[in-house]
């Protein structure tokens, strides 16, 4: 006979699937989240594939910056595929809650977090093509050489499809009391949430959080000391010097504060605020992927010079030379 002083509800139970109810709380303006998501992807792949387009046909274009912008917004399309087709198909039928496999549920937290995670690096690897470029110009071709980024791309691919596969794997084995999740769509941190607690628990969110620190914090705090280095630079240079180096980085920073004020948000309302305010919750795990996959693409068509005269001869708006 059982204990009375045992918790039934603590004890771990066969979970094979995980309910996501997040649609609940867009449920009453489902037809304006189904036709305002539309619009974001629609317009996400236009412009993300209108930009990519350009780099990859203009020679001019063929430069190691050039080639993260385009794995960044390759990014931005695999992230967005993953999500908005699903989202705008629920939506469409009008369900309240959805019901996936385990392993499904796994297999999307993987896909979201790697993608997220590498675009951190890619723009690591932005910061340093500018600090080189600008901070140590002669040896720019050298070190910038074609298989040095295609090792950083490597890495910057490979690296968070390791860590964030380690950090799905640890959580796939953890004994879960729950299965119900006020999600839109999985994540890991959610996941272990379900949990029972326990050193299983334990070890693995000391991993989620080494995962971000290493794909996240790290490259962050990269980032800032590249272009706290350009900027020292500038301010001893000529004043079309800096105008023409600060004009190449802003688009790149600007891309860096938004994807971290995404990030940062997500993260403090999940650890801070779970459960207390659902609608808050599911619209913040929206908008951090939309807003970066959203803005990418405008920042770099407006705001870097090369693209923007490219894309202003495709569309007609100026004569070749």
């Amino acid at each position: 006979m059982m204990s009375a002083g045992v918790n039934v509800t603590s004890l771990p139970i066969l979970v094979t699937s995980v309910t996501l109810d997040g649609l609940a709380q867009l449920s009453n303006q489902r037809l304006f989240f189904f036709f305002f998501f539309l619009c974001a992807y629609l317009f996400m792949l236009c412009s993300d594939s209108l930009v990519v387009y350009v780099i990859c046909s203009q020679r001019s274009l063929h430069h190691p910056m050039f080639v993260f912008v385009t794995a960044v917004l390759m990014n931005s399309v695999a992230g967005s595929t993953v999500f908005y087709p699903k989202l705008l198909v629920d939506l469409l039928r009008g369900v309240r809650s959805v019901q996936v496999t385990l392993r499904v549920c796994m297999c999307e937290a993987w896909l979201l977090y790697s993608l997220g995670t590498s675009s951190f690096l890619l723009l690591a690897a932005m910061s340093f093509d500018r600090y080189v470029s600008i901070c140590r110009p002669l040896l720019y071709t050298v070190v910038m050489s074609p298989a040095t980024v295609l090792a950083l791309l490597l890495l910057c691919w490979l690296l968070p499809v390791g860590l964030v596969g380690t950090a799905v794997l640890l959580a796939s084995r953890l004994p879960l009391c729950r299965s119900q999740l006020s999600r839109i769509y999985c994540d890991i941190y959610s996941l272990v949430s379900l949990s029972c607690g326990g050193r299983e628990t334990l070890l693995s969110e000391v991993y989620n959080l080494s995962v971000i620190v290493a794909t996240v914090l790290l490259p962050a705090i990269f980032v800032l000391f590249s272009y706290s280095a350009v900027l020292s630079v500038c301010l001893q240079r000529s004043r079309s010097f800096s105008s023409k180096a600060l004009s190449t980085c802003l688009p790149h920073l600007l891309i860096f504060c938004n994807y971290s004020v995404s990030t940062g948000v997500e993260v403090l309302q999940r650890r801070l605020q779970a459960g207390s305010q659902p609608t808050a919750s599911v619209l913040t795990s929206i908008f951090q992927v939309m807003i970066p996959t959203v803005f990418n693409p405008v920042v770099y068509g407006l705001k870097v010079t090369e693209i923007r005269a490219q894309l202003r001869r495709l569309l007609g708006c100026q004569r070749a030379d």
